[in-house]
């Protein structure tokens, strides 16, 4: 059994060595490998401090990673998207929204919105994806948050700043989300044989 974490252990420092190529500065490879693990390790919830306590460290180490360090996310989504390409071999790409339930209105674009994954209109984050997809295997390729119009509202400036969102991001509708991953993923070489959406 030993041995067995052990070997899984190392594969998955490969892995994390790979997605996390482009991170040039030490320290962003080892939080974004720290980051890495505490996705992959057991536990129902991923989010920063559950994940922090799992792997026995301050939280705020990876919640300065993935907020507020400069590291190149688009190059890392680029080699994340070939892999997954080469991986499942798609015989099409799907264009969806996925629904996440929330409690508060705290989260980024959290609003009483259509979730098809409760089936009714619920409090939610939206996030709309393009996924690789095969008969066996589907990956998302990119993704984005769906902001609701409502968070361009001047009542939510409070809100936004919080969430840190970017004064040059406001709501665009979800078909607009789409094109703009499929012309990032175009921008990389990656070009589906069909696309479907619903």
């Amino acid at each position: 059994r030993a041995g067995e974490l052990a070997a899984v252990r190392v594969r998955l420092e490969e892995f994390a060595s790979e997605v996390f190529a482009p991170l040039v500065r030490r320290d962003w490879l080892e939080k974004g490998q720290l980051y890495l693990r505490g996705l992959l390790l057991d536990g129902r919830r991923k989010s920063m401090q559950p994940m922090a306590e799992r792997l026995g460290v301050d939280h705020q180490r990876l919640q300065q990673f993935m907020t507020s360090s400069t590291w190149p996310v688009q190059e890392v989504r680029a080699g994340l998207a070939w892999r997954a390409v080469r991986a499942v071999r798609p015989q099409v790409w799907v264009v969806d929204d996925t629904g996440f339930p929330k409690d508060g209105t705290a989260s980024p674009g959290v609003a009483r919105q259509y979730s098809g994954t409760l089936g009714k209109v619920g409090n939610c984050q939206i996030g709309v994806s393009v996924h690789a997809a095969s008969d066996t295997a589907s990956c998302p390729l990119s993704w984005r948050l769906f902001l609701p119009a409502a968070w361009d509202e001047p009542e939510a400036a409070a809100r936004r700043a919080a969430c840190r969102i970017p004064d040059t991001e406001h709501h665009r509708p979800k078909w607009q989300l789409a094109l703009e991953m499929l012309d990032e993923l175009s921008g990389i070489g990656l070009r589906p044989a069909v696309l479907v959406a619903d």
